[in-house]
């Protein structure tokens, strides 16, 4: 979970959480899943407009320089923007909300080749007056392998194929063996 600097902080506490940022993911493996979620405190505007390979086309409002930063931290790391991949309706791109003011700050990310993960990500509306941040979430579908039952090259009964004569003849077996 990150949480960007504002807007008219000094740029160079800006260049330092970005920095420290690319640290962290650099520090992470190809092979592990990668999930970052937070604040950016950007906007990436409601069009890809340049960043089709990490922006979705799907978004709100219009892209500042925060949004920028942002969008150029995913091109460098082969992230996407999982907010901007679902086209939905405004009142669920919006992220904050305080009195009149309604925007996209909030975004979820994760590698490119992983995105086929991701099946919907979503602000979940709510009349929950404690926060001004609106709950983002993320459908993610991993498949789990399953353990094969038999050793290769060890008979197998296929029940499915049994009939009922053979029933018969397999019960009269079991009890002349005493099972």
């Amino acid at each position: 979970m990150t949480y960007a600097p504002q807007t008219g902080l000094d740029e160079e506490v800006k260049r330092c959480f970005w920095e420290v940022l690319d640290k962290v993911v650099q520090g992470i493996l190809p092979t592990e899943k990668l999930f970052i979620g937070g604040d950016f405190n950007g906007h990436i505007g409601s069009s890809a407009g340049g960043y089709g390979e990490v922006h979705g086309g799907f978004g709100f409002s219009d892209r500042n320089g925060g949004g920028t930063s942002l969008l150029d931290f995913a091109r460098a790391f082969e992230l996407v923007i999982v907010n901007s991949m679902f086209p939905k309706r405004e009142e669920h791109l919006v992220t904050f909300r305080i009195m009149v003011v309604r925007t996209q700050i909030d975004y979820l990310i994760l590698r490119r080749y992983d995105r086929g993960l991701c099946e919907d990500c979503k602000m979940i509306p709510s009349d929950n007056l404690a926060t001004q941040h609106r709950l983002l979430v993320m459908d993610v579908g991993i498949l789990m392998k399953r353990k094969k039952r038999f050793i290769r090259g060890q008979l197998r009964i296929r029940w499915g194929a049994l009939s009922k004569d053979n029933a018969q003849e397999l019960e009269g077996r079991l009890l002349n063996m005493g099972a």
